[in-house]
């Protein structure tokens, strides 16, 4: 199990993450350069401040007794100078590279927004939005921060690694044979270790949006959660995915924090080695006492920038685990482009008719078999079935959520694959069972989807949905702001909102799914004798497990196992005594 979790986990492309990660980075190529200078600049004012301090010590060392305060101040002067401006520099880079960061995150979240968009349903129904969420902020950030910081420390600890290289080997060089003996061995350990952690840091951004969807899943259901008394239940399982989480977070940093600590022992050692050559050399009178002090300086700068990069190579790691994640979603397949010539479907009059339709969500498991149907113009046509008839199924292939297998859906004669997906959604309204309203103003969502809506149209439509009375019976009216996801109303006066919404918009059909399930059945009966009155002459689909509901359907199909079994009025069905009439009787016995 824990191989296989391994090789579930491993990267993919890293080389090819770190690419597509500076690809973000390529609209501010400029800055980058300018910050490149800034670095190059940066720090070969920091390393001329150690040259400096070498010969302070020589002037302070060679007066015996005497010493020429003046040259020291001199050049004690001009490393001050060195290093404030060395740091004022720093200061400027970092700002900098934080507005690039940010830029490249807000573009980057930007794409992966437009990008879900852009997806079928079909994802969102095999994805959890906890994980999904997990991507678009979580691991965004992790990626914000390594553009932010790591990049400018690569940028400074190459020059800082090259120059103090320079200056060791112009100093002497013995004792820079000794420094760069302890590269290959670094290098030897880095590589194990990136072996080592970098498949830890994906497991640890996978188990965090797990925990993230697990949560999200959690706390929608908690009125269920609650009324069912399945608490300790439910914290049981975040503990174990809690767990998990924290597990795999500790296994990746426990590898990432030992990098540095190793790198500091490896540079240690190669310290006291330079402080034994370095004397051997001075006793020989090779070498003076400023010029190891200096060189003493260079080493610590060049092991530092090495110590620095074995810490960054965990950010990094991280920050590819996390674009890896990203990116999976930015190439997810999107919905099939329209066929070449698609037609814009306008004009709808709203006659449907499906033709020997077969449709599965995964190939070999057929939901719908051989489904064929007409509906008119202007009809009330109502869908029933046991649940798994393929009730839903058959409004997603509507709307073309979903293309068929086989067969064809058309629209006033033209085949729905014939015509752009835009213009085929278009032509319905859309009611579902699981009301969706956004944070924002009565009138706004009502107003969804209908551009330029006046409140005359707004109000129309929530007195034929009766929720005007409710609407008015707060404290500003139309303009009262609903909480994120409509916390602050109840769920059946949600359902209305939704009813007006779909009333409202222009659309020549429309599909109500159990629409009505959140409301009592007096005003369920209103509601639908006020849509019959505004939907004249539009075609309406209702899907609705209370028969009681369907009686003046114009066309009840009745659904089993993906097939129409029958279909006819509400009076010639009962006659029949079949499928529906079982049904219907079901209810009220």
């Amino acid at each position: 199990m824990a191989r296989r979790d391994s090789i579930m986990t491993r990267p993919k492309d890293s080389r090819g993450a770190l690419r597509r990660m500076l690809a973000f980075l390529g609209p501010f190529r400029w800055l980058i350069l300018l910050v490149a200078v800034l670095c190059v600049i940066s720090n070969l004012l920091s390393l001329w401040g150690p040259n400096l301090a070498g010969s302070a010590i020589n002037e302070a060392a060679a007066g015996k007794g005497q010493v020429r305060f003046d040259r020291v101040w001199y050049y004690a002067s001009r490393m001050l100078i060195c290093y404030v401006s060395s740091s004022l520099l720093t200061i400027s880079i970092h700002a900098i590279m934080m507005n690039v960061s940010k830029r490249a995150a807000r573009q980057m979240r930007q794409s992966v927004f437009d990008k879900l968009m852009r997806l079928p349903v079909g994802y969102f129904d095999r994805n959890q939005a906890g994980d999904i969420i997990s991507r678009v902020s979580y691991d965004i950030d992790v990626i914000s921060t390594c553009m932010s910081t790591d990049i400018v420390s690569i940028l400074t600890s190459v020059v800082t690694v090259i120059g103090s290289v320079i200056m060791m080997v112009s100093i002497s060089l013995p004792l820079s044979a000794v420094v760069l003996f302890s590269v290959p061995a670094a290098i030897l350990y880095t590589t194990r270790m990136r072996k080592i952690t970098q498949p830890r840091f994906v497991r640890r951004s996978k188990n965090y949006g797990i925990m993230n969807g697990f949560v999200e899943e959690m706390l929608s259901g908690q009125k269920t959660i609650q009324a069912y008394a399945y608490e300790n239940r439910v914290e049981e399982k975040f503990d174990t995915i809690n767990t998990n989480a924290a597990t795999a977070y500790y296994e990746a940093d426990y590898y990432g924090v030992t990098i540095g600590p190793t790198m500091g022992a490896i540079n240690n050692l190669t310290l006291s080695l330079i402080a034994l050559l370095g004397s051997v050399l001075y006793m020989g009178g090779s070498i003076t006492i400023g010029s190891i002090s200096s060189f003493v300086l260079y080493s610590r700068k060049f092991s530092g920038p090495i110590n620095e990069i074995a810490n960054i190579i965990n950010e990094l790691f991280s920050a590819l685990a996390a674009a890896e994640r990203v990116f999976a979603l930015l190439d997810e397949t999107e919905e099939l482009q329209d066929r070449e010539h698609a037609s814009e479907l306008m004009d709808v009059r709203g006659d449907v008719q499906l033709d020997h339709v077969a449709f599965g969500y995964d190939p070999g498991i057929p939901i719908i078999h051989d489904l064929s149907m007409r509906v008119q113009a202007g009809r009330l046509v109502a869908i029933v079935g046991p649940t798994g008839a393929g009730k839903t199924t058959i409004i997603n292939l509507l709307m073309r959520f979903y293309d068929v297998n086989s067969g064809k859906i058309t629209v006033d004669g033209m085949d729905i694959r014939d015509c752009t997906r835009q213009s085929v959604r278009r032509a319905y309204a859309m009611v579902l069972q699981d009301t969706w309203v956004f944070r924002g103003t009565i009138f706004d969502n009502i107003a969804y989807g209908r551009e330029n809506a006046t409140m005359d149209e707004v109000v129309a439509a929530a007195k034929a949905a009766h929720i005007h009375p409710f609407i008015m019976r707060l404290p500003r009216g139309y303009q009262t702001v609903i909480s994120e996801d409509g916390g602050n109303i109840s769920k059946g006066q949600k359902q209305l909102l939704t009813i007006a919404r779909a009333m409202l918009y222009d659309a020549r059909m429309l599909i109500l799914d159990e629409a009505t399930s959140n409301v009592d059945t007096s005003t369920e009966r209103e509601i639908q004798q006020a849509m019959r009155q505004l939907m004249n002459g539009k075609t309406c689909f209702v899907i609705a497990h209370r028969l009681s509901t369907i009686q003046h359907a114009d066309l009840i199909l009745v659904l089993d196992h993906g097939d129409v079994v029958e279909q006819g009025t509400h009076e010639t069905l009962m006659r029949r005594k079949g499928f529906y009439y079982r049904l219907y009787r079901s209810q009220f016995e």
